[in-house]
């Protein structure tokens, strides 16, 4: 028994820093956003924020 509650107390002790680590609810979710709405044969040019078509190189 006393297993147990020391392995509830470490699960709910480590959880809220594990839900932090994600770096929040909206990191990251306007930039997936963005970068799925361009076209075909486009990518997302984070500092233009718009689609752009890439350079041959």
């Amino acid at each position: 028994m006393k297993i147990k509650t020391t392995l509830a107390v470490i699960a709910l002790t480590l959880a809220p820093s594990l839900a932090l680590a994600e770096g929040g609810c909206a990191f990251g979710k306007a930039r997936m956003e963005s970068a799925s709405q361009c076209a075909i044969g486009q990518v997302f040019d984070a500092a233009t924020q718009s689609c752009v078509t890439p350079a041959n190189s």
